[in-house]
């Protein structure tokens, strides 16, 4: 039985010294400052060679980004052989690895895992790896290279790619000579299987107005202008923010964090009435679109609206193709918008689930519907189709032309869509196919429902680990009986609602409050973020004064 080899991980190791300080594997893997994660990186590259391990062998993805963090921030998250995220468990065991504070500990560390595993290190291991254009990134990948070493594994590096380009990668190659084969494992072949899928869904129909998309200075900016020779001319695109030369411009003032965050157009655009727009975040796993009306004003139409368009589409697709016994659900986060839930549970009929804040949270529970839609409202989702809804949509066969056509429009949807994971393009070219085939204008699909006033801010406390949820993250346990008074301030203002839950990341909690009109949404958000402030311990200002 194969051993570690104790000298290759003390020289190794001894490259990547770890700083004093604790990392944690968070929703997005581990994400800080660049120069705070050689060590961080060295190591991801031995959990990914241990998981890959664990697995028999199957390929294990590395994405090295921050995705809508500035540029002088990284991380790197790992990806499981069908292109999820890596399994819950492992993240503790990654997050082990990293903490270990001296190359004995790391031993340690590393046995340890591989006794309670049953990982037999005679196994080979296969990790493909990818980075966005953060110019740290070129360094981490030479410490996720010697972190493979340490336990022999094959690393394929794939160079600058977009997050999901990684995912989808990750999945084919797992899946390559299998009755479940993805697709070709190579950038062309994930652009060829978009753009052949798009083609068929707008098929016969008008090429649309041409859309102007920022792609925040990123790896989208490159990897989408590869990928428009594909579509033939059938999508018009017009791209702003695509400097990847200068690292400051990345995600500055643009890009889809800035524009739902600020609800206003990314830096050097100004929008032309009824226009379309939309943005791309830093490794192009966000989307989110957008307006401004005659009048100038400005209209997001962000996750919640693109689950409501992607429901309303396959609900009515599945109807005209007379399939039977296919089950459409959406899954939405405590962010989701309340006149969004209105609208899917009350005029599509829709379910709709709530689950933690996180997409590995929601793509769990999406896994439950035969075809399941999920969308933070960032903009970051996916649509997931079950491996019995794959089956039914290949087998059926319409019995007239119309449900032959709706079948076909069906199997082409569940290849335009990545499934492994929220992708930009893939999520683009879907919400592109729905506004081509019913011809509509964004504003056209914006009067679906109309979004109730809101506001997200930040309370700063001394300790936020006194703040724990449930329900979804929708309500308070503790601090003890802060919750009751939040629901007394809520009862007074029309369709109110409001949750505070801990940040995972700052030493802050964020509050979410919407309400009927814009001025009770910002009377309910100051009367609950001074609440919080005055009963939970915060720090610095009282939230009255800056909000």
């Amino acid at each position: 039985m194969a051993t570690i080899n104790v000298n290759n991980l003390n020289v190794l190791s001894d490259l990547h010294p770890k700083p004093v300080r604790t990392f944690s594997y968070g929703t997005a893997g581990f994400r800080m400052k660049a120069e705070l994660l050689d060590s961080v990186i060295f190591r991801a590259g031995i959990a990914a060679s241990l998981r890959s391990k664990k697995l028999g062998g199957k390929v294990i993805g590395a994405m090295i980004t921050a995705s809508h963090n500035p540029a002088e921030d990284n991380g790197v998250k790992l990806v499981d052989p069908m292109g999820e995220m890596m399994e819950g468990s492992w993240e503790a065991l990654a997050t082990q690895l990293a903490n270990a504070e001296s190359n004995e500990k790391l031993l340690e560390v590393i046995q340890r895992i591989v006794s309670a595993q049953g990982i037999d290190l005679a196994t080979p291991a296969r990790v493909a790896f990818a980075r966005d254009t953060r110019p740290s990134g070129e360094s981490l990948v030479k410490a996720l290279n010697d972190g493979l070493k340490v336990l022999g594994a094959k690393g394929t590096d794939y160079g600058i790619m977009t997050t999901p380009q990684l995912h989808y990668i990750t999945r084919c190659l797992n899946t390559e000579g299998t009755p479940e084969a993805y697709g070709e494992p190579t950038a062309e072949g994930y652009y060829k299987k978009l753009a052949d899928a798009f083609k068929i869904l707008i098929e016969g129909k008008a090429t649309p107005a041409p859309l102007t998309l920022d792609c925040a200075n990123g790896v989208g900016a490159p990897k989408f202008l590869e990928f428009l020779p594909y579509l033939s001319d059938t999508l018009p695109v017009k791209l702003i923010n695509d400097d990847i030369n200068d690292a400051s411009k990345l995600n500055l003032n643009a890009g889809a964090d800035h524009v739902k965050s600020h609800q206003k157009a990314p830096v050097g655009l100004k929008l032309a009435p009824l226009e379309r727009y939309a943005s791309f975040d830093g490794d192009a796993d966000r989307l989110v679109y957008y307006y401004a009306d005659e009048d100038g004003t400005f209209h997001l139409l962000d996750g919640d609206k693109i689950a409501s368009l992607a429901a309303m589409y396959i609900v009515d697709l599945v109807k005209s193709a007379g399939v039977e016994g296919i089950s459409v659900g959406v899954v939405q986060t405590a962010y989701a918008n309340g006149a969004s839930t209105k609208y899917l549970t009350e005029t599509l009929n829709v379910p709709v689930k709530f689950a933690c804040t996180g997409v590995k949270h929601l793509h769990h529970e999406a896994l439950k519907y035969d075809v399941g839609v999920y969308f933070e409202a960032n903009g970051h989702g996916t649509v997931l189709f079950s491996p019995s809804a794959l089956k039914t949509i290949f087998s059926h066969e319409g019995s007239n032309p119309a449900q032959a056509s709706a079948i076909r429009s069906l199997r082409a949807l569940t290849e335009v869509i990545n499934q492994t994971v929220g992708d930009a393009f893939s999520d683009l070219l879907l919400v592109e196919a729905i506004l081509i085939q019913r011809q509509w204008t964004a504003r056209v699909w914006d009067q679906a429902y109309t979004d109730l006033p809101n506001r997200l801010v930040k309370i700063y406390v001394q300790d936020r680990t006194i703040f724990d949820t449930t329900d979804a993250e929708r309500k308070l346990v503790s601090p003890a009986g802060l919750q009751a008074q939040i629901d007394a301030i809520v009862k007074k203002f029309r369709d109110g609602r409001a949750f505070v839950r801990p940040s995972g990341t700052e030493d802050c909690t964020r509050l979410y409050a919407e309400a009927a009109t814009r001025g009770e949404c910002d009377e309910l958000t100051y009367r609950i973020a001074g609440l919080v402030f005055d009963q939970a311990g915060g720090a610095g200002q009282r939230p009255q004064e800056f909000l």
